[in-house]
């Protein structure tokens, strides 16, 4: 596991997160977080590139970020919001490339998503946290980026002290 703090320059990351803080950037109602389908959870997400193609006019606005992380392949880019509760909710833990699950959310490829990376891009500093269940806890400080292997299960949470908590997934081949 990799932890990045001012992981771009402050210039490009200021420009960035105006744009995905900002009141012109789309966000998209999902009624669940976690896959048992609680139903007092929800999130906003923004789907920025999926299917070999992307899916966010955005998309162009983070290649500062995939100058960087330089992948081989991309698999998602998706950004996540949540806002704030009364209590840090956390979330289950999991892993973001569903493709290799099964439909009782067994991984069926584990060597084929051990090939895989996931980099969580943290947007804004908050007291929400990405954890790793064999593993650390990571607290949202903005323009920090974590990158571990795809198949390391994590969950984030919500935050109480700012009124949402952004993040962005990449989950990529190098």
């Amino acid at each position: 596991m990799k932890i990045e703090d001012n992981f771009l320059e402050q210039n490009v990351f200021d420009e960035l997160q105006t744009i995905i803080m900002g009141k012109d950037f789309f966000w998209h109602y999902n009624d669940q977080i976690d896959y048992n389908g609680q139903p007092d959870k929800f999130q906003f997400i923004h789907l920025i590139y999926a299917l070999n193609q992307p899916f966010s006019e955005f998309f162009v606005t983070l290649n500062p970020i995939l100058d960087i992380i330089n992948p081989v392949s991309l698999y998602r880019i998706k950004a996540n919001l949540q806002t704030k509760t009364p209590k840090i909710v956390e979330n289950e833990y999991h892993h973001d490339m569903s493709n290799f699950d099964d439909e009782n959310r067994k991984t069926i490829f584990p060597e084929k998503l051990k090939q895989w990376t996931t980099s969580i891009f943290y947007v804004n500093t908050n007291n929400g946290y990405t954890e790793f269940e064999d593993g650390p806890t990571v607290e949202s400080v903005a323009n920090r980026m974590v990158t571990f292997p795809a198949n390391v299960k994590h969950r984030g949470s919500s935050c109480t002290d700012e009124k949402i908590r952004i993040v962005i997934n990449f989950n990529y081949f190098k």
